[in-house]
């Protein structure tokens, strides 16, 4: 979902002001990089262990983990896409707003506490805990690279189009120049800063985000006296659908197929967060079991707050601005929020131009804390799962670990950039629909086996982790979101036979039953006194790192 949106967020925003105003957009967005470049390097002073590079050594307290994982997981599509979403298709649009955080009771339900208490820094680490290390560590990180790998193709994608539109530029070099200068501070971030870097980065950017969100939220409802029955009648009015607009089925009720895809979308969203390798890894920065179960209560008091004003933002951007005038920017009405943005300021003005520079410079602080949080987490799988492990099965010291992460990732980065220029003008909703199934279909399943099943064997793990990575990937490659439909991936192509965007309502259940029918067929005794040790670990932190 996450680049969804954020791929064609600013097409076409009031050129003629945002050229005006160039000068003051540069300079903001100079700002913030300078910025968020010199808290890391304070970040890479302090970074001296492994711990610290993974972890942020364990340092952070409740609410700044809390307001880290909320950076990270807010990207720019809750800012543009859900209140896009909301403009065109008013009740249906805020279903999003209410799977995303309706994920993190999931995640704190059954992942936050005994994750923390049982893994040292990776998801592999609570899989091989009392099963076969190498191949149970090959399939954890290959599912963590590619998850993240897409996740990231998507933000890179959609920060090339976010900035060189703001700067004007419109030449395929220019772009992928955009493309390369991302990756180039993803980089940085994360070589330099580690865990602690990052962290930082995302407290800063989770502040700007709610800051920004808040000020909107309250110029809007200035607009209607505070009256929000008004803005929601206005806004109705405005959307052409009448009552229509505030009760569900404008977009997902049509036709049979429509339902079952909202079905699926939400399945993804809601158990496909649990699974996020960059969600996971936050939970090990904190010092306890019971700060994890904390921050994930600051972050859905955040994550909570934040996307209850995107109902201003988007009922807003209905009311004010109107449907036509959305989708003639964008058609998806990804660009709804800076052009809501520039109205409150005032079109052609300073003040619009400040606001308009201002919130995009805000959406670009997002997809670089987002795609920080993915480099570092699947740097940390590859360096820690398969090289540390697997490669020189438990050998390297800790010096060889880190520098093996850094060279990860610089690798990532780099092929980051080249997916990321290649797919500067596609349709990105695929990528991200691919992430949230893979993380739902095969990291969940296999998560939560490892933790409350004493019968999962190492062959119940490979067979969940590939099995819902391949289904998932191959449903998505012939679903309308590559081919078959104006707005896919490849529009002149067709060879989608799957009728749903998303996989989830096939992928995810396969996943949970081949993890279930691996272990069963299994000829490995598990081993109960392995699975006992993990138990107790994993509900009390007895020995947890």
């Amino acid at each position: 979902m996450s680049a969804a949106y954020d791929s064609h967020a600013v097409i076409q925003l009031a050129a003629s002001s945002t050229a005006e105003h160039r000068p003051l957009i540069i300079t903001l967005f100079a700002v913030f990089v300078a910025a968020t470049l010199a808290i890391t390097v304070w970040a890479g002073r302090q970074t001296k262990s492994a711990s610290d590079f993974y972890a942020g050594g364990r340092q952070f307290t409740a609410f700044q983990n809390g307001l880290a994982v909320s950076g990270d997981y807010m990207s720019a599509a809750s800012f543009l896409g859900i209140a896009g979403a909301i403009a065109l298709f008013g009740y249906d649009g805020f279903l999003y707003s209410i799977g995303f955080l309706v994920a993190w009771l999931v995640a704190l339900l059954l992942v936050a506490e005994p994750l923390r208490n049982s893994g040292r820094y990776t998801m592999g680490d609570v899989l091989a805990y009392r099963m076969r290390q190498r191949p149970v560590r090959t399939a954890a990180g290959t599912s963590t690279i590619v998850v993240s790998i897409f996740y990231l193709l998507a933000q890179m994608a959609g920060a090339g189009v976010l900035v060189s539109l703001l700067l004007g530029i419109t030449s395929d070099a220019g772009k992928v120049l955009i493309v390369a200068l991302v990756g180039v501070l993803m980089i940085l971030y994360v070589t330099i800063g580690g865990m602690k870097g990052t962290t930082w980065v995302q407290m800063v950017k989770a502040v700007l985000l709610i800051a920004g969100a808040l000020l909107m939220t309250f110029l809007v409802l200035w607009k209607f006296d505070f009256n929000v029955s008004d803005l929601l009648g206005t806004a109705a009015e405005k959307s052409g659908h009448g009552a229509a607009f505030l009760e569900p089925g404008l977009k997902y009720g049509s036709t049979d197929v429509s339902k079952l895809d909202f079905i699926s979308l939400g399945l993804a969203l809601v158990l496909g967060t649990a699974g996020l390798p960059h969600i996971l890894i936050r939970f090990y920065t904190v010092p306890t079991a019971k700060a994890a179960r904390k921050s994930v209560n600051w972050a859905i008091g955040i994550i909570g707050s934040f996307y209850l004003m995107t109902i201003a933002l988007g009922f807003g951007a209905a009311a004010l601005i109107g449907p036509d005038e959305i989708k003639a920017k964008n058609p998806a009405g990804n660009a709804a929020a800076p052009q809501l943005a520039e109205y409150l300021g005032g079109v052609g003005t300073t003040w619009g131009a400040i606001l308009l520079a201002v919130i995009s410079a805000v959406a670009f602080a997002t997809i670089l804390a987002v795609v920080a949080g993915l480099t570092l987490a699947s740097s940390s799988s590859f360096a820690h799962d398969i090289y540390a492990n697997v490669i020189r099965k438990g050998t390297a010291t800790e010096k060889e670990e880190m520098r093996a992460a850094k060279w990860a990732t610089v690798a990532i980065g780099v092929v980051s950039i080249a997916l990321g220029a290649l797919a500067r003008d596609l349709n990105v909703a695929g990528l991200v629909a691919l992430a949230f199934a893979v993380a739902a279909s095969a990291n969940l399943p296999t998560i939560l086996y490892s933790l409350f099943w004493k019968r999962f064997t190492t062959q119940g793990a490979l067979w969940s982790i590939y099995g819902g990575l391949a289904s998932s990937v191959l449903l998505v490659l012939f679903s309308p979101v590559v081919s078959g439909k104006a707005t896919s991936m490849f529009p002149d192509a067709d060879f989608a036979w799957f009728p749903l965007e998303n996989p989830g309502l096939i992928s995810i259940p396969l996943g949970f039953l081949l993890g279930w029918l691996g272990s069963v067929l299994s000829k490995e005794e598990p081993d109960k006194g392995k699975y006992a040790e993990l138990e107790v670990k994993s509900l009390t932190g007895t020995g947890a790192h």
